[in-house]
């Protein structure tokens, strides 16, 4: 377990993740096909070329599971019950091929949960920037966290 529990995730606090992460070709084609998604801006370089971007746009679904992926070892592993939702996404610049992602997450929201007293909910911001340090993603993301086990006898 390395994520945070509930109590340490009050609002503010900033977590710059350590694992960064270069998007592929493979896993381009791979995600946008599993998907079912025939749209050639994603697939077809011929047809990408002739476009305002010259070549295939990464899947912004994605870019939206990428950035929330590298945010779990730092934030979520092993202490979340579940992800409640996602909010206000948006990709204000292209992800390509060869670009590397890093993300940064802020707590903007804590609070506890009235039906579970061993859980709270937590929203999450995440932004994700490219190498040349471009916003790729903005995405807020709503997590059920544990709070920290009270020790038994038997931990003493």
């Amino acid at each position: 377990m390395t994520g945070m529990w509930f109590e340490e995730l009050t609002v503010g606090t900033t977590v710059e993740h350590a694992t960064r992460r270069t998007v592929t070709e493979t896993d381009n084609v791979l995600f946008t096909t599993m998907t079912m998604n025939p749209a050639p801006l994603h697939l077809d370089a011929d047809y990408a070329s002739r476009t305002e971007f010259g070549r295939p746009l990464v899947n912004s679904m994605f870019t939206a599971a990428l950035v929330v992926g590298l945010s779990v070892p730092e934030l979520t592993l092993g202490t979340i019950v579940a992800q409640l939702g996602l909010s206000e996404v948006t990709f204000p610049a292209p992800v390509f091929t060869g670009d590397t992602i890093k993300v940064t997450t802020e707590i903007v929201e804590a609070r506890a949960s009235r039906s579970r007293p061993n859980a709270g909910l937590v929203v999450f911001e995440h932004r994700a920037t490219n190498q040349r340090d471009e916003l790729v993603c903005l995405a807020r993301r709503t997590g059920l966290m544990l709070r920290r086990p009270t020790p038994t006898k038997e931990d003493r």
